[in-house]
C-alpha cells in the first residue's frame, strides 16, 4: 500500500511536471468535443484566458466544426473524440458534446491523460458517476464540471453570510425553480439527415433508431439521451442545495407530472416537472413547468428566507419591520469557473466542482427521473447510495 508521504510526493511531481511542459509553451492546449452551442460558447470563455489556445475541434457535424471554426481558425478538427484526444499537443478537453456522451468522452479523454471541464449534466445514470470519479482519480486527472454556481460570488457570499453564519436559523424547506417556459412541438426539418452529420455516432450507444430531426436538434427531450429538465436544470439547481446544506444525498425522491402538452411528436421526457426528495431535518420541491417566473432558489429558516440566483440574492430577515438585504452581480459565472479549472490544471488541486462533488448532486436529479419512469416513490440509503427496495 502506499503510504501517505509517498502519494504526496507522487502529487507534488505531477504538479512539477505539468508545469515543466507548460513552461515549454506558457499555453494550455485545449481540445473541444462537441461543438454546439453551448460547447462553443464555453469555447470562446476559455479563449479569454492568455494562458489558452484552442486546438482542435471534433463535432459529428461538420457545419457546427465550420461554425466553431470561425472563433477558433487553424485549429484541427476531427469527427471522432478518439483521434482528437490522440494529439499529443492538447492539454485539456473541453466536452460539450449530448448528456448520453458525457461518460465515454470524459473517461476517454482522461484515460488518454487529458484533465476535462465536462458540461452539466455529469452523466446519464447512476452507474455512470462513480466510474467518472474512478477515471479522474486513477489518472491523477482534474476533472471539473459546468456546475458555475460553485465558482460564482453570488453564490459563494449569501452562503457564508446567511447559511454558515446561522443569521438564516434552522432550514425546514428550500424551494429550487426553473421553469421551462411554454412547450413547443418538435423540429420536422430538415427532412432528410445533411450528409455532413454522422449520424450513427450521434447515437452512440442508444438504440439505433432512423434519422429524426427532433432527437437530433433537441435530444433534451428524449430519455434516451438524457434525463429532461430534470437533469438538465436540476443538477444545477440540487447542486446548489449540497453547496449550502452538505454534500449528501436524499432520503427519498418522489415525481409528480409528466407530458401534459402532447403534440405527438415523440416526445418521452416530461414537460411538467415536480420532484420532492427528503433529507435529514429538511425537504427541497424542484419545479420546472410549461410557464414563466423567476428562477431561482428560496432557503425557508426560522430566522428568515434567503433567495439566490445567478445574478442576485435577497435575504429577508423574519422579525417585523427588519429590512432585506439583497445584491445584485451582472454577468457570466461560467467564466469564473472556468478559471477556477484552469487555475487548478496548473496546481493539480481539485476543482470547486471536482467529480466526486458533482457525483453526489446528480443523484437526486435522476432519482427524479426513475421515479418518474417507474411510478413510485423511491426510498434511498445516502451511505450505501443504492435504491432500496419496496
Amino acid at each position: 500500500m502506499i503510504s501517505r508521504r509517498d502519494a504526496a510526493k507522487a502529487a507534488a511531481m505531477t504538479a512539477l511536471s505539468y508545469s515543466r511542459v507548460l513552461g515549454a509553451n506558457d499555453r494550455i492546449g485545449l481540445g473541444v468535443i462537441g461543438t454546439g452551442e453551448r460547447g462553443t460558447y464555453v469555447m470562446s470563455l476559455f479563449q479569454k484566458n492568455a494562458d489558452v489556445e484552442v486546438r482542435a475541434l471534433c463535432d459529428v457535424y461538420a457545419a457546427r466544426i465550420d461554425k466553431a471554426q470561425e472563433k477558433a481558425p487553424n485549429t484541427k478538427t476531427f469527427g471522432d473524440h478518439r483521434k482528437l484526444l490522440e494529439l499529443k499537443e492538447i492539454d485539456s478537453v473541453l466536452i460539450g458534446s449530448p448528456d448520453h456522451w458525457h461518460r465515454d468522452h470524459a473517461i476517454d479523454a482522461m484515460n488518454a491523460g487529458k484533465d476535462v471541464y465536462v458540461e452539466k449534466p455529469m452523466c446519464r445514470t447512476l452507474g455512470e458517476a462513480p466510474e467518472m470519479v474512478r477515471a479522474a482519480r486513477v489518472n491523477d486527472r482534474i476533472c471539473q464540471v459546468g456546475l458555475q454556481q460553485r465558482s460564482g460570488e453570488i453564490y459563494l457570499e449569501p452562503k457564508e453570510k446567511f447559511i454558515a453564519s446561522g443569521a438564516l436559523g434552522k432550514i425546514g424547506h428550500i424551494d429550487a425553480i426553473w421553469h421551462g417556459g411554454p412547450a413547443r412541438p418538435q423540429a420536422s426539418e430538415p427532412a432528410e439527415k445533411p450528409s455532413n452529420l454522422d449520424w450513427v455516432r450521434f447515437l452512440g450507444r442508444v438504440k439505433y433508431r432512423d434519422w429524426t430531426p427532433g432527437q437530433y436538434l433537441n435530444f433534451r427531450a428524449y430519455l434516451d439521451f438524457n434525463g429532461g429538465k430534470m437533469t438538465d436544470f436540476g443538477h444545477h439547481w440540487m447542486d446548489v442545495v449540497h453547496m449550502y446544506m452538505g454534500e449528501r444525498p436524499p432520503n427519498s425522491a418522489v415525481f409528480a407530472g409528466g407530458i401534459y402538452y402532447d403534440f405527438h411528436d415523440g416526445r418521452t421526457a416530461p414537460d411538467t416537472c415536480n420532484a420532492l426528495f427528503e433529507y435529514d431535518g429538511f425537504s427541497v420541491l424542484f419545479q420546472s413547468n410549461t410557464y414563466e417566473s423567476d428562477y431561482g432558489i428560496t432557503f425557508h429558516g426560522d430566522k428568515g428566507q434567503l433567495f439566490v440566483n445567478r445574478n442576485r440574492y435577497q435575504f429577508r430577515p423574519a422579525e417585523r419591520g427588519a429590512q432585506p438585504i439583497e445584491r445584485r452581480i451582472p454577468g457570466d459565472i461560467t467564466a469564473d469557473h472556468v478559471r477556477n479549472f484552469l487555475d487548478c490544471c496548473k496546481s493539480r488541486k481539485l476543482p470547486n466542482a471536482d467529480a466526486a462533488i458533482a457525483s453526489i448532486s446528480i443523484i437526486p436529479p435522476l432519482l427524479g427521473v426513475q421515479s418518474y419512469e417507474e411510478k413510485r416513490r423511491l426510498r434511498f440509503d445516502p451511505v450505501r447510495l443504492e435504491v432500496l427496495p419496496f
